[in-house]
């Protein structure tokens, strides 16, 4: 379950609220998404008080994008998050898709690429495997509960970036717009053909979509809602465009009904997107995974 940090007016009772009600759940994970030119909570600044707050569920980032940040300040960060939260840290990495995030830290745009992310990848394992960067004193630390640092996923939809992140990612932390479930079932199969390849063992193969519970009309209209606010870096009409096929609205069985479907096809987690702050959205989904799980 992602908690809702791209919703309007958050507070941290709001947060809380909902990471405990994850983390006393049947849910598998609590994940969060990263932006910088929006009013969503700081990512690494809310994976210390998720770490607090929680006891169980794995905290996944969904996702950082490496290139807005100091390789080895990011890797100081997550390695403090992994440390505070007892080694439950997932973190999915992507290159982002906003030039607006870039700009407004002073990022140059040029490094949104594979490479640029696979590069500060290179520099955080070495970190994480305390190797001295610089010629200082000590090698910085602390040094992660993981060994080897926090479990790494890669945040996309796009082949060839889950064929060149087999390298160094465990596996994905993708989404799917349309729940088109033969597409997933394509890229998790590039993926695991990826992974063996290269010697690994197989992946963990995850995605996520938008999420609305409640009669068709009103829970597809809070879809298009969140969508118009969330996606305010592209043309409107161009959203309004999409929004009957993003995401998923329904009641409680079709939502069990989908969660079977990616099932089928080998998906291993799905990282649910709340399109609401309201709690009793989670407590009805808590409900479905509940049974869905036995």
């Amino acid at each position: 379950m992602t908690l809702p940090v791209m919703e309007p007016d958050l507070d941290a009772t709001v947060l809380k609220q909902w990471a405990k009600a994850v983390d006393d759940g049947p849910f598998s994970s609590i994940c969060w998404g990263e932006r910088m030119a929006f009013d969503n909570p700081d990512s690494l600044t809310l994976l210390g008080a998720v770490a607090a707050w929680t006891d169980r569920v794995q905290l996944v980032t969904t996702v950082i994008v490496p290139q807005l940040h100091d390789p080895v300040m990011l890797a100081k960060a997550l390695a403090t998050g992994d440390m505070l939260s007892g080694g439950r840290l997932t973190v999915g990495l992507g290159v982002g898709g906003r030039h607006e995030d870039y700009r407004a830290v002073g990022a140059d745009p040029k490094t949104q690429t594979i490479r640029g992310m696979a590069d500060r990848v290179a520099i955080m394992k070495r970190v994480w495997a305390g190797e001295r960067i610089t010629e200082s004193v000590l090698p910085v630390g602390p040094s992660p509960e993981q060994e080897g640092g926090p479990r790494l996923m890669v945040g996309t939809i796009g082949p060839k970036t889950v064929r060149s992140a087999a390298h160094w990612a465990e596996g994905l932390a993708g989404t799917t717009l349309d729940l088109d479930v033969d597409k997933q079932k394509e890229l998790f199969d590039v993926a695991t053909t990826s992974w063996a390849e290269a010697g690994k063992k197989p992946p963990h193969l995850a995605t996520s979509f938008w999420f609305a519970l409640g009669d068709p009309e009103p829970a597809r209209a809070q879809i298009h809602h969140h969508l118009r606010r969330y996606m305010n870096w592209i043309p409107a009409d161009f959203v309004d465009a999409i929004a009957p096929t993003t995401g998923w609205a329904g009641d409680e069985n079709q939502l069990a009904e989908v969660l079977a479907k990616f099932a089928a096809i080998g998906t291993d987690e799905i990282h649910l997107i709340p399109t609401s702050s309201d709690v009793s959205q989670l407590q009805r989904v808590a409900d479905v995974v509940e049974s869905f799980r036995d």
